[in-house]
Parts: C-alpha cells; structure tokens; sequence
C-alpha cells in the first residue's frame, strides 16, 4: 500500500474531531479580509475530492492523464459553503476522503506507477510536473494528499 493512502486517513481521522470542536462562529470567520473561512475551506477540499475522486478512477481507463479543471474560488462561492451546516460539511469531507484513500489503496500497482507521456499535471497538480516530462497517477495522487494536508496547516491543523 502506497504510503500516502496511510497518511490521508491519519490526517483525516486526526483533523475530524479538530474540526468537530471548531465552534459555529469560529468556522465562519476567516483568517483575513478576502480569504476562505474554514467551512469554505473544507468546501473546496469537498469540491477537489470530488474532481479527484473521478480523475483516479478514469486514470484507470486512459492512456493519458489529461483531465478537465474547475474554477475553485466559483465553485466555492455558488455552493455557499460559509452557510451550510458545518457537521455536514466535515463529514462529507471525511467520509468522501476515506473512499478516496480506499480508491488508492486498490489501484493496481502498475496503473499507478505508469508513465504517461500525456498529461496535464502542469495545471492541475498543487506542485506541478512540467508538460515534457512524463506524470504518473502514483504522483498525482500523493500530490492529492499534500494538498489536503496543506489547506489543514492553514486552519491550524498542524499534526494531520
């Protein structure tokens, strides 16, 4: 098992009760003027699991690793993460996250460590691969995992 799959469901699993204490008014305010509150943090990490889930199954299916992007800061802003109800929110962000790690876990070792020439990982990944270079799901979802666990540094969740 790829060690990234054991340090999404640990920083899941540490961060949910962490956010779980977080009271109504402290996951509506953000940090400064013009930036995400927690609860739209965890939507966009709601929204990212949702785009991610889908590229690492289709990855599956393809020769490349070319998907589709989305506009973060819209999405976040037409689901109106800042008003709804914050329980709901942390546990569709964990339960969804440990069928991600689930998804990681069964992915055939030689479809994530393949090569593939194709890819867009320039734009998509958090820490991108250039376009000449060759990509692997492997990457992309350990860059996954980073991501998730930089967005909980920035709500203060240092131990995920």
């Amino acid at each position: 098992m790829p060690e990234y799959v054991a340090e999404l469901r640990e920083a899941v699993e540490r961060a949910t009760p962490i956010l779980q204490r977080m009271t109504e008014e402290q996951s509506r305010r953000p940090p400064r003027p013009g930036k995400w509150c927690p609860r739209e943090v965890i939507g966009h990490l709601i929204d990212s699991a949702s785009n991610n889930h889908q590229r690492f199954v289709r990855a599956q299916f393809k020769e490349n690793l070319v998907f589709d992007g989305y506009e973060q800061d819209a999405w976040v802003s037409l689901q109106r993460y800042s008003e709804a109800p914050w329980n709901e929110l942390i546990d569709l962000w964990r339960n969804f996250n440990l069928h991600i790690a689930r998804v990681m876990q069964v992915a055939p070792k030689d479809e994530r460590l393949r090569k593939r020439a194709r890819h867009n990982l320039d734009e998509l990944a958090w820490k991108p691969i250039p376009r000449n270079e060759p990509a692997t799901l492997d990457y992309f979802m350990s860059d996954y995992v980073a991501h998730l666990k930089h967005h909980l540094t920035q709500l203060g969740i240092t131990d995920a």
